[in-house]
């Protein structure tokens, strides 16, 4: 019996601004993301404007430093990213106001997006991404990391949907457990995460 193929070896990079024009490739070969997004939703300035106004204000967050996002790279070329940080610096989720109803107390940090190149999805970019981010987010200081994922488990299969927070089974895998449930398919997922 033949043995199964080896997953593929990806490396990591951070967002910054010497690896912009790979973002910037991954996001236009995909429409700017949602038709425009840029990943820009959950920061403080969130979605509102242009397509180009989206990109700029990104690029911006770049250039300064204060963005978080780890980019998964199958040999020279990005397919995915991991986008984290500081409820600061993420303030804007899906559901704030079923979330705030219930919150005691806000975490250290958020997964705010994932995302996979159309041509790399089910090849372990996404898994490859957070766990990168959850290393980032220990040598950081580490904390407690919430993550905003969409539960597929018991769920009819969503023809065309692209889950922009992640399937939880993803997040379960990585050891985050549910804490409270803030959509009818949406839960916030709690991980601690220790200091390296």
């Amino acid at each position: 019996m033949a043995a199964p193929p080896a997953a593929p070896a990806y490396t990591t990079r951070l967002l910054s601004p010497e690896t912009w024009d790979d973002f910037a490739a991954l996001v236009e070969a995909n429409n700017g993301v949602w038709g425009g997004c840029w990943c820009i939703g959950f920061h403080p300035e969130g979605l509102g404007g242009t397509a180009e106004d989206h990109r700029t204000a990104k690029r911006a967050h770049a250039d300064r430093g204060t963005v978080h996002q780890v980019l998964v790279y199958d040999g020279d070329t990005c397919v995915g990213w991991c986008q984290f940080g500081t409820p600061d610096e993420l303030p804007h989720i899906k559901n704030l106001k079923a979330y705030e109803k219930e919150l005691d107390e806000l975490p250290q940090w958020r997964i705010g997006c994932i995302f996979t190149g159309s041509r790399h999805r089910e090849k372990g970019v996404a898994r490859a991404a957070v766990t990168a981010a959850l290393h980032q987010i220990a040598r950081h200081g580490g904390g407690v990391v919430e993550a905003y994922p969409e539960q597929v488990v018991d769920r009819k299969p969503q023809r065309g949907a692209y889950l922009h927070t992640g399937p939880e089974t993803l997040y379960e895998d990585l050891g985050f457990v549910r804490d409270r449930q803030i959509a009818t398919w949406r839960w916030v997922m709690r991980l601690e995460v220790g200091s390296d």
